[in-house]
């Protein structure tokens, strides 16, 4: 099996187990808090009936009403600015959810603007995720210039250590900031920061939700985009790295495996091309050099069907005649010293010329296929 095989059926197999895992702690940590939140709850709406004597269509009634506020809780949200601000959680793929286009118009108009902004943010967010590492690479290498270090090579694993840290820096920092504006608390405010970053916007904590600040603070406003679209770049900039290991991991297995390859064949052919002697040696086929010194005689075949060349041959295979005299028949020899099978083959030579018949053919010269 291919290693790129083993290696995605691996990611597979790490990627549900790793939803089970998370779905085990996730379970343990907040089943128990659901429940008791949802007793509480459901304590305070029984008792708020109880006291004001509300019906059953009356309760539902404010529930209703009540959803429909949080939408609007924050003032106006579909003004130049909230709805750049929506835009940007469209087209980032973000998708809080704090406001939602109601009109049918404005729904159609959604998904054709997603449907074109997507890729197009994505692509961007690479390039510039790309320039950044580029840049990076540059300032690294002549700090280790700056600071005569023996290798001023950038490796890939400097890159993602510089990127990270950034990374780290933008998410305290950013921190900080929303816990100032928002008081969410530091945990809080981080926990923001990383589900925004990592596009993920669950909605449970959004900016610019409180007091109108939409419209009262645009200063807050620019630096909410600015800290989206600048984190959204340091991500693209970790997550290039990150798939440009796995890429050039999996090109340089294909192209080891194609390596393999050739060599297989190159083997192969020359294997093919092998010529075996008579007397039990190899030739390989890629040492056999066929000139026109001998390359019309090069053939296992003892006839002389591609001509005779008057060329001396480079290799000769020959054979010294064995011991035959015991497949002979002995005969006696007569005081001529001639046995009678020799006296009839002259009688039938002499006879064949008195009857104008062609002698008989030679004996054929046995020779040896020549290499």
């Amino acid at each position: 099996m291919k290693k790129q095989n083993v290696r995605t059926l691996s990611l597979i197999v790490c990627c549900f187990t790793y939803l089970l895992v998370g779905a085990a702690v996730f379970d343990a940590l907040e089943s128990e808090n659901e429940v008791l939140e949802n007793e509480f709850l459901t304590t305070v709406v029984n008792d708020f009936v109880v006291k004001y004597n509300v019906t059953t269509e009356d309760q539902l009634q404010w529930e209703l009403l009540v959803e429909s506020m949080i939408p609007h809780k924050a003032g106006v949200q579909w003004k130049f600015a909230g709805a750049f601000y929506f835009a940007t959680t469209v087209i980032t793929t973000i998708g809080y959810g704090h406001s939602c286009p109601a009109s049918v118009e404005g729904k159609v108009f959604c998904m054709a603007y997603a449907l074109m902004g997507i890729p197009l943010t994505l692509v961007m967010f690479q390039a510039i995720g790309e320039r950044l590492n580029t840049f990076t690479a540059y300032i690294l290498k002549n700090c280790k210039r700056c600071l005569k270090m023996k290798s001023t090579e950038v490796t890939e694993t400097n890159l993602i250590m510089v990127i990270s840290t950034v990374n780290s820096i933008v998410m305290t920092s950013g921190a900080a900031y929303f816990d100032y504006y928002e008081d969410w608390g530091y945990i809080n405010s981080f926990y923001y920061c990383f589900i925004t970053l990592t596009t993920i916007g669950f909605g449970d904590f959004v900016a610019l939700q409180q007091e109108n600040a939409l419209k009262e603070t645009p200063e807050y406003v620019a630096f909410v985009l600015v800290f989206i679209l600048f984190g959204l770049t340091v991500e693209s900039a970790a997550l290039n790295l990150l798939v440009l290991r796995f890429i050039t991991m999996n090109t340089e297995d294909e192209k080891r495996e194609e390596a393999e390859a050739q060599a297989a064949a190159q083997v192969g052919v020359r294997l093919e091309g092998d010529v075996i002697t008579a007397n039990g040696s190899v030739i390989s086929g890629g040492e056999l050099d066929l000139t026109d010194e001998y390359n019309d005689t090069v053939s296992v075949c003892s006839c002389s069907c591609y001509g005779r060349s008057n060329k001396k041959h480079r290799y000769k295979v020959t054979r010294s005649p064995g011991r035959i005299s015991h497949l002979l028949p002995l005969h006696t020899l007569d005081s001529s010293g001639r046995d009678d099978l020799y006296t009839n083959y002259v009688t039938d030579i002499i006879d064949e010329k008195n009857s104008n018949i062609s002698p008989a053919p030679e004996t054929p010269n046995r020779k040896r296929a020549s290499i």
